[in-house]
């Protein structure tokens, strides 16, 4: 059965679902960015008069998956119009007020979708809160440096979509000025990035970071240098004249090239060289900065965390590679610890000490540096790590926990990470923490704020519990 709504640009035709829900798929919040507006800000949609057929999801930013097998099962679904969003709802009821989740896919800033099944938001609607998903430019488009072009275009298509949300969520029974801002990955880093964004002040009341990721360095010289690399490596300009008519294929091949290894990568972080960055304007200070040592996001009830074993997997390279203290080096610590860390990791075998490495240096530390500063100053904040270990691999890593907290342990692909029979109690518990942070910007009695005197932090594993500082090792290793 159909059912319209009516938005600031026209009405949309979505369905209802055997729950009683509704989903509005695909909706515009901004023009295709296509031909002159392929690298600029975000346009809002040219009205339209008949119903918009919001039944099927909408074209994706990303044209091919982010590696040939991914944890979270990503659709790329062709179109120009990227630039849309999906809303679920218990019920389009303008009187309803419901809380809003704003939920922003990760991909690492070059892949990811937001028609994964995953993202899905049957559990959150039965729980009476409003999902909304958004799509935004990805890689080059959205975040490579342009001299002529406005800079961290992606992060513009996240405020733009917040914006409609604070414009129109009404009308699909939510409250505007009850809206939380989540995401994993680079979902996780984008909210973080919007806490240090002064034009994101007041889009939302509380924000969710999951395995957030932000590069370091963060910065315009660091941007400049990404766009310096692309050149140097294929001859094609970093403006908008040289890139704007070349197809996705094309694009990707430059994105491509540009990804690859090489010692001419001085200056680049190890990994996210597309990403948001520091621009001194849109976004005036790098995030982790900004969250660390000033006043970003003070206003914000802050829930964050990562998985105990993100990227563990990864193996260090061979025999014929970098030795792991130039390894550590890369990645922010000083070599001579080397061999505190393989003390530290050594007990999961040598082969995973510098995975363990990265975990810590991508996620861990950085996130538990923003749960300390916050803690410091009083902000509220509530810290976790996700440690139930997958049957499959023996690991917590990157992406476990998302159907937990979506609660969709029987979607598509959830097996195939989580084993047969992924325990209930977790789900239940993980979910219900998340559905009391958007509701109540607080996640229950049983899950402390994380304060300067206590640290406590959820462990999320089988049967859920808290401890009080249990990540001293990682802050004695990259901290301190």
């Amino acid at each position: 059965m159909s059912t319209t709504v009516t938005t600031a640009r026209g009405p949309v035709r979505g369905e209802r679902r055997a729950d009683g829900s509704l989903r509005f798929l695909g909706i515009p919040y901004a023009q295709p960015p296509v031909g002159d507006l392929r690298f600029a800000v975000p346009v809002p949609p040219e009205p339209w008069a008949e119903p918009l057929d919001a039944t099927a999801y909408g074209p994706t930013a990303q044209r091919r998956p982010f590696a040939e097998v991914t944890t979270i099962p990503e659709p790329s679904v062709p179109g120009a119009g990227v630039l849309n969003l999906n809303v679920f709802t218990p019920r389009a009821d303008p009187s309803a007020a419901l809380p809003v989740l704003v939920w922003i896919h990760g991909g690492g800033y070059v892949a990811g979708s937001a028609a994964s099944p995953w993202y899905d938001g049957a559990a959150f609607n039965r729980d009476g809160v409003i999902l909304v998903s958004v799509g935004y430019r990805l890689g080059i488009e959205g975040f490579l440096h342009l001299e002529d072009a406005p800079d961290n275009r992606g992060v513009r298509d996240w405020i733009a979509a917040l914006e409609w949300v604070r414009d129109n969520i009404a009308a699909f029974g939510g409250d505007p000025a009850k809206v939380t801002v989540a995401g994993q990955s680079a979902g996780g880093g984008a909210v973080q990035t919007l806490l240090a964004v002064p034009a994101a002040k007041g889009l939302f009341r509380g924000a969710l970071s999951v395995s957030g990721a932000v590069p370091q360095p963060d910065g315009p010289e660091a941007a400049r240098a990404a766009a310096r690399l692309l050149t140097s490596r294929t001859g094609v300009p970093a403006t908008v004249a040289a890139l704007r008519d070349l197809s996705d294929d094309e694009i990707l091949d430059l994105q491509d090239r540009l990804a690859a290894p090489g010692p001419d990568r001085e200056g680049l972080p190890p990994m996210l060289a597309l990403a948001p960055f520091a621009d001194g304007e849109l976004i005036p200070r790098p995030a982790l900065e900004a969250l660390t040592t000033g006043e970003a996001g003070a206003d914000v009830p802050l829930m964050l965390g990562f998985t105990e074993h993100e990227f563990t997997m990864f193996p260090a390279p061979g025999p014929d590679g970098p030795p792991l203290p130039v390894l550590l080096g890369g990645l922010g610590l000083d070599p001579a610890r080397a061999d505190a860390v393989t003390r530290a990791y050594g007990a999961d075998g040598p082969e995973r000490v510098f995975g363990q490495a990265l975990t810590d240096a991508t996620f861990r530390a950085p996130n538990l540096a923003v749960a300390d500063a916050r803690a410091a100053r009083e902000r509220p904040t509530w810290l976790y790590e996700f440690t139930w270990r997958s049957p499959v691999t023996g690991l917590a890593f990157h992406c476990l926990d998302l159907p937990f907290a979506f609660d969709l342990l029987d979607a598509e692909g959830v097996r195939a990470v989580a084993g047969d029979t992924p325990p209930r109690e977790l789900a239940d518990a993980l979910h219900r923490a998340w559905v009391s942070f958007v509701t109540h910007q607080d996640p229950g009695p049983d899950w402390p704020r994380y304060t300067a005197e206590g640290r406590v932090t959820k462990i999320w594993d089988e049967h859920p519990r808290t401890a009080e500082d249990p990540l001293s090792p990682v802050r004695a290793l990259w901290l301190t």
